[in-house]
């Protein structure tokens, strides 16, 4: 990647994340006044007007969003209204349950989802293609919310054989990440599947044939590398996506984490803490773009290729 593509992804990351920002304040800010949520509709008006400018928020609309920006650039993202505490100490208490519950998904469907694709790949238009594909459209078509609930009605409630909520063992694990893990796993079996019947045919795979390479050398060393770039691309967008994907599931089996924590911050409208995340989330989303166009230069040679000036091509 040279400086040019590098400056030109940090200048269009930045205004990714204060577009954001902007866009997430001034919504915000006209779905109501957060204090009559915090103190209730008994409260006299003077109690609001002193919780209003307890918290800043009797002063002009731009100048609390000026305010709000250079506290950002601080590191400063506000107090939540609801606990009183800064929105990032909530934040990084919640993070870890759902990093634990995210990244434990995204492994299980990275890992069968490519597993699948390839299979389905092998066995093109036959029963085990077929099933493979109605397997992967159930995955990421079927609701997070409805797996969940089916899942819970019958292993937690039928077969009293796993526990439906909480966080407390890595029991309470289970359903979640196969509710979530199943979505993704859908997603990358198609795009793997997709991927591989593009280069299965290639002539460097039939010379890989014809010279007598065994089969799993064959797929491991020459077909998913050359098929790795739209695996790459769909992989950093859903894991620049865990935290926004993984909000029904928390909400579901009742995981302690940011999702879990940015439904009742909306509800409350406590918008010290809904700021936050969606910050975080889009720096995530911006990260996740960094790290597939920097992969794709380590996959792929013709990526590290820079044109002379003067030299024709």
């Amino acid at each position: 990647m040279n400086k040019g593509m590098l400056t030109t992804k940090l200048v269009r990351g930045l205004l990714t994340i204060w577009l954001i920002v902007s866009f997430t304040f001034i919504a915000l800010n006209l779905s109501g006044d957060p204090i009559e949520a915090l103190v209730g509709d008994q409260a006299s008006p003077a109690v609001i007007a002193h919780y209003r400018e307890k918290f800043g928020l009797d002063r002009p609309l731009w100048e609390q969003y000026l305010s709000y920006l250079g506290n950002i650039v601080q590191g400063d993202f506000g107090l939540s209204l609801s606990d009183q505490k800064p929105a990032v100490d909530l934040i990084a208490a919640a993070l870890p349950y759902t990093l634990r519950l995210g990244l434990t998904a995204f492994i299980f469907g990275l890992i069968l989802g490519i597993v699948l694709g390839i299979v389905a790949a092998l066995n093109r238009n036959s029963w085990i293609d077929r099933f493979v594909m109605s397997f992967a459209v159930l995955g990421f078509s079927l609701p997070n919310f409805f797996l969940g609930i089916l899942l819970i009605l019958l292993f937690a409630l039928r077969w009293r054989v796993l526990p439906s909520a909480g966080a407390d063992t890595a029991w309470h694990l289970v359903l979640p990440v196969i509710t979530l893990g199943t979505h993704f796993a859908g997603i990358f079996a198609r795009f793997t599947r997709s991927a591989m019947l593009e280069v299965l045919n290639k002539q460097y795979m039939v010379a890989s044939r014809a010279k007598g390479a065994p089969r799993l050398r064959r797929i491991l060393w020459h077909a998913l590398p050359n098929a790795a770039i739209p695996i790459v691309t769909v992989v950093g967008l859903k894991l620049g996506d865990l935290v926004a994907g993984s909000i029904i599931v928390e909400t579901v089996f009742a995981w302690p984490g940011i999702g879990r924590l940015l439904v009742g911050a909306v509800t409350s409208r406590d918008f010290a803490v809904v700021q936050a995340i969606l910050i975080m989330v889009a720096v995530t989303m911006v990260l996740a773009n960094f790290a597939v166009d920097f992969i794709y230069t380590l996959i792929d040679p013709r990526m590290r290729a820079v044109p002379q000036e003067g030299r024709r091509p």
